[in-house]
């Protein structure tokens, strides 16, 4: 009889919670994909809609577009968040994963409802596109659920199967971030019957995943979201996207034993490896896969057009944005290299190779100079390990975020608010992870102070809770008002000021907020030197962007100084 009531309740209201106010009983939403059972959290005052899946596989080619789920026939029950994408995954380096993994999660604060629609925070992970999941056991949603906001995370393909780039109808690149994107239209469709607003959705992503965040705003032409959060990452880091290896299939064929011939050959041979043999093989032949630019294809989705450094002003326009780092990104990585080790770095040389066209007599010139700045006249030891340490976090991390908003602010933005994380504490995320011990906040600890992460100390201290709470507070209140101090308080006491031309305001956040201006200011004009004596040498820039026009209708593939393969009239 119950559950007869809840059917005609669930006729009647369609998209309400059907709970009537009784205890254990499970949410049921009725979406634009048919119903939608949940479960109560138990670790406060939401509810949870997991692994509902948003996205399929094409078996005969997992390597290309994947395509939205069809509706669901009858109730789907989302219990369950462990789904991941193929992958070695990081935390016991074992080779785990299923292309069954296109999945959403969903938490939705108890006081969520149509007549009470929140707002909404997208989050999309981090892994320099080859590792990653959306699940709880990262991404726990205690924190940010005593913020009145809905959280969603979900998974993406990564690797082979996400950022193979053929340039060819049938993998053309980036599906991963194309995976991305149907999650987006999913959110943005049916987000209002979990209590969303669905005009007030928040992109935030970590590393890679605030990486493809920029790519979304720089290269999207569907508003899908309303704002922006990057943390530690932008489409102007180095290391953002690679020029693809379009002899990949032939190499993994080749090395599993396949006698195929040609690309095609080669993928339908690697479409019929079980997923967990073809990321062995990625991993046993050292492959990485990033983004790519993509040439024009018949019939064929095209969503990066051109390299970042390219792109003048990004699609969706000015938004607000939030954006920062760490204060020692780099700091964990040369933590963890035994002393006897750092004899073999040759850091800054392969930092210019990599992602810089220069001849030997310029690379060895520019090395020299570069070396001087860091370490002066020493040799790379243990010894300078923090001068090391430091280059890595500007080249990667810090220049390219202060060249971001640089960007933006010339293209008009006239909302970024820019932060430095420099809290050192028992969460810190990739210092518990590696058990490094030396002070400051270094890439990804920050994420210990948004998540419940599972696997950390329960016993938090008084000095993690407060960052805990201050730094969902100040990202909740950003996801709300699109300004993260709209008012002070004891919890913050100052006011973050927003960057402008003139003064490069960030919020110091630590167990003391600060106010500072011009983070790293000596490094950050050395590398803006650098920068203008060297920009056009950056592998894959083109002169002239601005001037470069064709008519809408023209849709050939144009060829322009050799730089890249494929720049076409978008």
């Amino acid at each position: 009889m119950r559950n007869i009531y809840y059917a005609i309740l669930l006729v009647l209201f369609g998209q309400i919670y059907i709970v009537c106010g009784l205890s254990g009983t499970n949410p049921v939403i009725d979406t634009k994909v048919g119903p939608i059972r949940g479960l109560r959290g138990t670790d406060g005052d939401y509810s949870m809609f997991l692994g509902i899946p948003y996205a399929v596989v094409n078996k005969t080619n997992p390597f290309g577009i994947s395509l939205p789920h069809p509706r669901f026939r009858e109730v789907f029950d989302a219990f369950d968040d462990s789904a991941i994408c193929p992958q070695v995954e990081e935390f016991n380096n074992t080779i785990v994963g299923t292309l069954d993994c296109l999945h959403i999660n969903i938490f939705v604060p108890n006081s969520a409802s149509p007549n009470n629609p929140l707002p909404v925070l997208v989050y999309i992970y981090g892994g320099i596109y080859m590792i990653g999941f959306a699940g709880r056991y990262l991404y726990g949603p205690r924190f940010l659920m005593k913020q009145n906001i809905i959280l969603v995370t979900f998974n993406y393909r990564l690797g082979p199967y996400g950022f193979m780039c053929l340039d060819t109808p049938d993998v053309p690149g980036n599906q991963g971030i194309k995976d991305q994107k149907l999650a987006l239209k999913w959110i943005k469709e049916n987000i209002e019957a979990f209590g969303g607003n669905s005009n007030k959705i928040t992109l935030c992503g970590s590393s890679s995943g605030a990486i493809t965040v920029d790519f979304h705003l720089m290269y999207s032409h569907e508003k899908l979201f309303d704002q922006v959060i990057m943390q530690s990452g932008t489409a102007l880091y180095p290391w953002s996207m690679l020029q693809p290896d379009t002899m990949v299939p032939l190499k993994l064929s080749k090395h599993l034993g396949s006698t195929a011939t040609t690309i095609n050959e080669a993928l339908a041979f690697l479409a019929t490896v079980s997923p967990n043999i073809l990321i062995a093989a990625t991993s046993e032949l050292g492959l990485h896969f990033r983004p790519c630019v993509e040439n024009d294809i018949r019939n064929g989705e095209k969503f990066i057009y051109d390299y970042p450094v390219n792109i003048k002003k990004p699609s969706l326009g000015n938004v607000p944005v939030l954006l920062g780092c760490n204060s020692h990104e780099a700091l964990a990585s040369f933590e963890i290299i035994p002393p006897e080790n750092f004899t073999q770095i040759s850091l800054f040389l392969d930092n210019l190779d990599q992602y810089f066209n220069l001849d030997s007599e310029e690379l060895v010139k520019v090395q020299k100079i570069i070396q001087h700045f860091y370490i002066g006249d020493e040799k790379i030891s243990v010894e300078v390990k923090s001068g090391i340490s430091k280059l890595n976090s500007d080249f990667y991390y810090n220049y390219p975020i202060v060249r971001t908003i640089q960007k933006y602010l010339e293209n008009g933005f006239d909302k970024i608010y820019y932060y430095e994380f420099a809290h050192s504490g028992r969460r810190n995320f990739l210092k518990a992870r590696f058990d490094v011990s030396a002070k400051g906040a270094c890439h990804a600890d920050e994420l210990g102070y948004l998540f419940d992460i599972s696997f950390m100390d329960k016993n938090i201290t008084s000095d993690d809770k407060l960052i805990i709470d201050r730094m969902s507070t100040l990202w909740a209140n950003f996801v709300k008002y699109g300004n993260p101090t709209p008012q002070t308080s004891e919890l913050l006491p100052l006011e973050w000021p927003l960057v402008t031309n003139d003064l490069l305001n960030y919020l110091h956040i630590d167990t003391e907020l600060k106010v500072k201006k011009r983070n790293f200011k000596a490094r950050m004009a050395f590398w803006d030197l650098f920068y203008k004596l060297y920009e056009k040498s950056q592998i894959g820039y083109r002169e002239n962007t601005d001037e470069f026009t064709c008519p809408a209708t023209l849709r050939k593939v144009i060829f322009y100084k050799q730089v890249i393969d494929g720049y076409s009239c978008v």
